[in-house]
């Protein structure tokens, strides 16, 4: 999950930052995205604030605990299926949120270990836990940028000092474009960062939608109690943000059934189960 306000895109040594100067910029009196999310996914990184709302809402849609922990999963394959499949070997990350098991960098670097990442965020609990995501096999390298959403260009020219944008690279948001209010403006975002890579780069976007009741309620829910708002969007507006693109298959699908057998999971017919959460991968022509 991702805030979209504040610091400026930099390219600087998260260790450098002071502890105290970080602790100032942590708000511990309103729920955050990062945190609530961790607290779902079993993380210690959060507040008494985020729990609060994370018992509230699962009281109202017990099932968003479900759309948490599979959207790691697809994270998991997405990226097995680039490195193995499609021989990707650089990763740009948007919307980190806290550091978990198997982040981007650790699957890609198991797999080949000369993979190179770019995580980007510009929540300050997620800076404070910099360090975990930087990490490197020798032959790869990671790196974290304190950046801003809404700067795209800043984004990718500060990205360039670990990534070689002539080569493709796969550009990852999950969980994080609902804080865009405006689709249009969304869109517009990851348009113009999908500019900035060459042919034969990847987009990955996975989010919640709004295709039950339950979750409409859940977000309902967590924007009246005072976080930074999130917005479910539909499965056709998901779809919107892979326009021009190339849809590996199944195309947009559920995240549980998204090559769910990689997991060594039942098929869709099977019983992967249904989640109010879509995904999809796409090349650039």
């Amino acid at each position: 999950m991702f805030t979209t306000g504040g610091a400026p895109v930099s390219d600087r040594d998260p260790s450098v930052d002071s502890s105290a100067a970080i602790r100032a910029r942590i708000d511990t009196a309103k729920p955050h995205s990062a945190r609530f999310w961790n607290y779902f996914v079993g993380g210690k990184d959060n507040y008494d604030v985020d729990r609060a709302v994370g018992d509230q809402i699962k009281e109202i849609f017990p099932g968003l605990v479900d759309v948490a922990l599979t959207s790691r999963h697809f994270l998991g394959r997405a990226v097995r299926h680039l490195v193995v499949d499609r021989g990707v070997r650089q990763f740009l990350d948007i919307g980190t949120g806290l550091p978990t098991a198997d982040n981007t960098h650790e699957v890609a670097q198991r797999l080949a270990p000369d993979s190179r990442i770019v995580y980007v965020d510009n929540d300050p609990l997620v800076l404070a836990h910099a360090r975990a995501l930087l990490t490197s096999t020798p032959e790869g390298r990671t790196d974290y940028l304190d950046a801003n959403l809404y700067e795209p260009e800043e984004i990718l020219k500060a990205a360039e000092g670990t990534l070689d944008l002539s080569r493709p690279v796969a550009l990852m948001i999950l969980n994080t474009l609902g804080h865009v209010a405006d689709y249009e403006q969304a869109r517009s975002l990851v348009s113009r960062l999908m500019a900035g890579l060459p042919s034969g780069s990847y987009l990955v976007i996975s989010d919640s939608t709004s295709t039950s009741a339950g979750m409409i309620a859940a977000s309902d829910a967590y924007n009246a109690s005072g976080a930074v708002p999130y917005y479910v969007r539909s499965v056709e507006e998901i779809g919107g943000f892979f326009d021009g693109l190339d849809l590996v298959e199944p195309g947009i699908a559920q995240v549980t059934r998204w090559r769910q057998e990689a997991d060594g999971a039942e098929s869709a017919e099977g019983g992967a189960p249904a989640v109010d959460a879509y995904g999809a991968v796409g090349r650039k022509p």
